[in-house]
């Protein structure tokens, strides 16, 4: 899915920090981090707000694991031998299940509002790191414009304020989790702020 701000689409700077956010996250999530990655980490600037302080954690993790670390705890947390401590996905969370209806609803609205499913992308849509991408290049204007309040509210309602909140605290109390702690405590506190902001504007 594109992640990449088109030149000729016009995004203020709150909006474009919402959508950096949501793709951070989905980097995060959707596969395990790599040097690239770790660097970017490594030079984030947090401010004092409780969503800063939380990125500065992480920034101060990523200056004290290794790569290796990294790695083996994603996969503890996400892969396992046969699954991992934690399963990122909207169907499970709400059913119990995986590729249940909750899958379906993403795919119908994905189809609705012209979003495809990336060739290269392996997991069900209804993965947060996917569900992530889309809110960015719904925020960004990368799926060929930026989609208006409105929609991106619908869009999070239906398939992340109903279960990622949850998710993000298992994680951060997760017995797999170091690393990932504060990755748990970023998405927590990102989702309070994306569900405040958008009743405030409804």
């Amino acid at each position: 899915m594109p992640s990449k701000v088109r030149s000729d689409i016009q995004v203020t700077e709150e909006e474009l920090y919402r959508a950096q956010v949501y793709q951070l996250l989905a980097r995060l999530l959707g596969a395990p981090v790599d040097d690239e990655l770790i660097d970017i980490l490594k030079n984030i600037n947090g401010d004092d707000s409780p969503l800063g302080v939380a990125l500065n954690g992480l920034k101060d993790l990523a200056h004290r694991i290794t790569l290796e670390e990294a790695v083996d705890e994603y996969s503890e947390l996400f892969i396992g031998v046969t699954q991992g401590e934690l399963i990122p996905f909207k169907s499970f969370y709400l059913t119990g299940f995986l590729n249940e209806k909750p899958l379906g609803e993403v795919r119908a609205h994905m189809e609705e509002i012209g979003i495809a499913k990336s060739d290269d992308e392996g997991d069900p849509e209804d993965h947060i790191a996917s569900l992530f991408e889309m809110m960015n290049g719904m925020i960004d204007g990368s799926f060929g414009k930026p989609f208006t309040l409105p929609e991106q509210v619908r869009f999070f309602d239906n398939h992340i304020g109903n279960w990622a909140p949850k998710f993000f605290r298992d994680l951060e109390v997760a017995e797999a989790a170091r690393f990932y702690v504060p990755v748990g405590r970023i998405g927590k506190l990102f989702m309070d702020v994306e569900s405040e902001a958008f009743l405030i504007a409804a």
